[in-house]
């Protein structure tokens, strides 16, 4: 009895993560049809409009679903790889035979249906990180296997920037809560925040300013853990002497009075020689590190602006400039989040009631079924509508991280959490953007958003944790 049970997928199921996602797909359906609703074609079951093909869509789910938990678990482990080769190939693919849609080539037409590559090629990268983590011989500590896995990542992510999807490509650095989860140093994590505050001060803050500050932040914190020694000495006075010589320079000069960033990034370079020379005769470690502080954050602040405004397209960049407060254009590139904002907020506490939307009903926000699909949510169900699916979304994402802790297998375990981080990364930034505090990348929120690709992907995703998870008793590694 108890080996037949060990082999009954539907016994084994845990039918709470299928309900959470039945509800989910449910209300979207429900919210786009809201969204595009047509006096002239009330029915909900009329083909011809979004709703419709989204039911049809729904239905195609359903089949994948029942594909896939009929598939022995070991397939998407033993598979991994070649399934991920798959996605790579896609994304090359896609640059070759692909259409353009938004500035984005990222897409492939057949008739009237469209497939996005990248949505499919989340689930093969969640699965061949999975079985690279928990192969035996991985360790955070061995520099080959932090180099392939920097390769698996990294490569989707540069093809996908390529698309002009930067977007998506973004998704997969959601990817640092599963590696946090199978043992990343806690340093590294930290700076990977640390990293983004750092871009996103670079992009606010004169360059200037923020370069003086990297120095002297670095130079101060080196004389504080080195005490009075004699290098601490050298370099508070070198340093003190350098600030003279740069403000006389600035002052009484005409070579670097046009770009006086030239005159700080010398500044720093010398900085950083002087501690390089100090460390080839001490041999401290300490300089070494405050060497590489100082010169790497510099470089990284200085590479800043060269990214901003080549790996980003025009319309991205006046999206952060108007998210961080640099460009208020409420008519122009700002206008989607506006009327998002307006429709949210008008909806009150219990919402104006469905189909009684009048931003939805107007069209006054675009994409308002794909990207701004949340805004049709928080105008005709209010905020207590808009909490019962934002708690929907974080039980999923909790049910998933507590089934992916009762896992036997790694593999499981690791694809599990790599599920939990591309939906919260979805949800958090989606919904982020509608109400204006995420720049506004263009991906949509899971279950909700109208589109046979993402609801597709999204469902392969999460249906094969269940699956994985309704074996775990039948431990495969």
């Amino acid at each position: 009895m108890e080996k037949n049970r060990r082999g009954n997928t539907l016994i084994n199921i845990d039918w709470v993560t299928v309900i959470i996602y039945l509800l989910l797909v449910f209300i979207g359906w429900i919210n786009i049809y809201s969204a595009v609703y047509d006096e002239t074609h009330s029915s909900i079951f009329d083909f011809s409009k979004r709703y419709g093909k989204q039911l049809i869509w729904i239905g195609a789910a359903f089949i994948i679903i029942i594909a896939v938990l009929v598939t022995d678990s070991k397939f998407y482990s033993a598979f991994a790889y070649p399934l991920y080769a798959v996605g790579i190939l896609l994304l090359i693919s896609v640059l070759f035979f692909g259409v353009e849609v938004n500035n984005s080539k990222s897409w492939f037409e057949i008739g009237t249906f469209r497939m996005q590559p990248v949505e499919f090629t989340k689930i093969t990268i969640c699965l061949a990180l999975a079985q690279f983590l928990s192969s035996e011989n991985f360790s955070f500590n061995k520099f080959s296997k932090v180099g392939l896995l920097l390769i698996i990542l990294g490569l989707p992510v540069m093809l996908i920037f390529v698309q002009n999807d930067t977007g998506s490509a973004l998704v997969f650095f959601a990817f640092i809560f599963v590696l946090y989860r199978e043992g990343l140093n806690r340093v590294l994590f930290i700076t990977s925040f640390a990293i983004i505050a750092l871009f996103i001060f670079a992009l606010v803050t004169n360059l200037e300013i923020l370069l003086i500050i990297i120095l002297f932040a670095g130079v101060l914190g080196f004389i504080l853990t080195n005490g009075r020694s004699i290098y601490s000495q050298i370099v508070f006075y070198c340093f003190l002497l350098f600030t003279v010589l740069s403000i006389l320079v600035y002052n009484y000069s005409d070579i670097f009075t046009n770009k006086p960033i030239n005159l700080v990034a010398l500044n720093t370079l010398v900085m950083g020689v002087l501690m390089l020379v100090l460390y080839l005769i001490k041999k401290n470690k300490n300089l070494l590190l405050f060497l590489f502080v100082i010169i790497g954050v510099s470089v990284f602040v200085l590479s800043v602006d060269y990214l901003f405004n080549n790996a980003l397209q025009p319309h991205q960049q006046k999206r952060i400039n108007e998210l961080l407060g640099m460009n208020d254009d409420p008519l122009g590139v700002g206008y989607n989040v506006n009327q998002s904002r307006i429709a949210i907020g008008s909806g009150g506490f219990d919402g104006k009631g469905f189909l009684q939307g009048t931003q939805t009903k107007y069209n006054f926000v675009p994409e308002q079924s794909t990207d701004f699909i949340f805004c049709t949510i928080g105008e005709e169900w209010g905020l207590l509508g808009s909490t019962l699916v934002i708690g929907l979304f974080i039980l999923l994402i909790l049910r998933i991280i507590f089934l992916a802790e009762r896992q036997r297998s790694a593999f499981s375990r690791i694809y599990g959490y790599g599920v939990a981080s591309i939906l919260f990364f979805h949800v958090a930034v989606n919904i982020g953007m509608t109400i204006g505090v995420a720049p506004v990348i263009g991906i949509p929120l899971p279950y909700f958003s109208y589109g046979g690709s993402s609801l597709w992907a999204f469902t392969i995703l999460l249906f094969i944790f269940i699956k994985l998870d309704s074996d775990r008793l039948q431990i495969f590694r």
